[in-house]
């Protein structure tokens, strides 16, 4: 099978596609998120699998333990070296297909702290790698969490739960949902986010969710990562994929799209 792309002609299967590691901190995100990214894989020579889970990290404010880690000469927590920055090493050293893709949820109640979040995730994926390899390692967030593009594709949620849970599509950005799992355990009883959302994910039409230009600044920022990154690598086979997901026109999180 041949499929055209950058004026040249690949072949599948066989060719080095793009690996992109993913470093999650939730649990349903480390058992399917890869799923997640199936329009993507379908479009482009890649895969996603998940090489880390961590706990979610919020900005180190504390003194005593800002002196202790200056006393030491560290720049970093040695949990951050241990579960972020080493696995993002390991994966990325020596491979020049190989991206790194930490993922966290930016809620509601931690909306405000988001700038730090992301720079202490940062600071550590930096401080462990080495200066060729930063570029190919992105800090993204889904917002409020992955639920919330859920409420985006209603029809997805029905068919993976085999009955009428959202009538409709939220009719705004489904960003903005100020607890989307909260909802989804409203609205269907015994919700299971690790159990149902694994269901749900595989029916998920990525296309769909972001085919409006004004809504999900943050994902569409992290596909929009993704997709440079294949570009690069003349690993785009879908001439069209830009427009299905809205890149050119579309808003991005300005946090998160200069990586």
């Amino acid at each position: 099978m041949e499929i055209q792309s950058n004026d040249e002609t690949l072949k599948t299967p066989g060719y080095p596609y793009c690996r992109f590691g993913l470093i999650v901190t939730g649990k349903g995100e480390r058992d399917f998120l890869p799923k997640f990214f199936s329009s993507l894989m379908n479009r482009a020579g890649c895969s996603f699998e998940v090489i880390g889970r961590i706990g979610q990290r919020n900005p180190i404010t504390a003194t005593q333990r800002i002196l202790k880690m200056a006393g030491t000469g560290k720049t970093i927590p040695d949990n951050d070296a241990q579960y972020i920055g080493l696995p993002a090493r390991h994966f990325l050293r020596n491979q020049p297909s190989h991206y790194v893709l930490l993922i966290d949820d930016v809620e509601a109640a931690r909306r405000s702290l988001i700038n730090h979040v992301f720079m202490r995730y940062r600071k550590a994926i930096d401080t462990m790698l080495r200066p060729e390899e930063i570029r190919k390692a992105g800090v993204h967030f889904f917002a409020n969490m992955l639920e919330a593009y859920y409420f985006a594709n209603s029809e997805a949620v029905n068919i993976a739960l085999k009955t009428l849970v959202l009538s409709s599509d939220f009719a705004g950005d489904v960003e903005t949902i100020y607890h989307p799992k909260n909802q989804l355990k409203n609205l269907f009883k015994g919700f299971d986010e690790r159990e149902h959302g694994a269901l749900i994910v595989q029916q998920l039409d990525l296309d769909y969710i972001l085919a409006n230009p004004n809504t999900c600044a943050f994902l569409r920022s992290l596909i929009g990562w993704c997709v440079d990154q294949l570009a690069q690598h003349g690993q785009i086979w879908d001439p069209q994929l830009g427009q299905q997901y809205q890149l050119s026109i579309g808003i991005r999180e300005k946090l998160t799209k200069e990586q």
